[in-house]
């Protein structure tokens, strides 16, 4: 309403100043500056209270006595030039403010950009993420199947191994039960008793093999050599030792070659056997080995 009234105001005290404007120059020219100002439209509607000061200013000049003319003067100037001043300070200012809006309108629309590329960005990094992750998965899968497949194969080739094993070793002990059944039967005697341990096969001759103290082989110790010796050379062809034992010094040796000639006598290579003899307290249970390598 103020704003409005002034404006009023100063429509009122300017048709008075264009009738006056014929009679004094300075009234013309300050005149035309305030109307020039209201033809701005974009200043037609800013600084109102200093145009309407100004207005009544060239309105006191209008009407001055000669003796205050030059104060009248020099108020009007001043009055117009400071509405002058204002409506330029009010368009900078005006200005100034679309500047500021049209800056804060740039960065909320940069800040807006950089949001959108941030999440563009956040989201292209866990969708790579996700695929980084996926491919982890996959490989460590594969890598189970992978090590799954091979201890199935591992079991797989154990089993099969030891299926062979043990079919190799029903065959040999099959073999070897051949063997000693056609030495026997071609010898005419008993092999002596056996066992297979991890030394390999092991011909035990008891203490009754032979006499007390004595190196020499019993009647029946010599069937079971040949016997023996048949049994070598039908099925096993692979080195022999001949162990024998006694307490005496030396009856152990003379034992050990003692059925070393018993065998070589029923056809056994020389070059196959090996004595040993050793010192030990004789028993009824053991008193010379042959020693089948595997």
């Amino acid at each position: 309403m103020l704003r409005a009234s002034t404006l009023l105001l100063a429509a009122g005290l300017a048709l008075p100043l264009l009738a006056q404007a014929a009679e004094d120059p300075a009234v013309a020219q300050l005149t035309q500056r305030l109307m020039a100002i209201q033809a701005n439209p974009d200043a037609s509607q800013l600084a109102a209270f200093e145009r309407l000061q100004a207005q009544q200013a060239v309105a006191e000049l209008a009407k001055a006595k000669r003796r205050d003319l030059d104060q009248a003067r020099y108020l009007a100037e001043r009055r117009v030039e400071i509405a002058e001043t204002s409506v330029r300070a009010a368009l900078a200012q005006r200005e100034v403010d679309q500047l500021e809006r049209t800056r804060s309108e740039l960065l909320i629309e940069a800040s807006r950009r950089d949001a959108q590329r941030a999440r563009q960005e956040a989201e292209r990094l866990r969708v790579q993420a996700q695929i980084q992750a996926e491919e982890s998965e996959r490989l460590r899968l594969a890598a189970e199947q992978e090590a799954l497949a091979r201890q199935d194969a591992e079991t797989a080739l154990t089993s099969v191994a030891g299926k062979q094993t043990a079919r190799l070793s029903a065959a040999q002990q099959s073999a070897a039960k051949l063997a000693r059944e056609e030495a026997e039967l071609v010898a005419g005697s008993k092999l002596p008793g056996s066992k297979f341990d991890t030394r390999g096969e092991v011909f035990t001759f008891n203490g009754d093999a032979f006499a007390a103290g004595k190196g020499s082989l019993s009647g029946g110790a010599k069937g079971q050599a040949k016997a023996l010796a048949e049994y070598l050379n039908i099925g096993k062809k692979g080195r022999v030792r001949i162990e024998a034992y006694d307490a005496a010094a030396g009856v152990g040796e003379q034992r050990a070659q003692a059925l070393r000639d018993a065998l070589v006598a029923a056809g056994v290579s020389a070059s196959r056997l090996q004595v040993s003899g050793k010192k030990a307290a004789a028993t009824k249970a053991r008193s010379a080995e042959v020693i089948i390598a595997p």
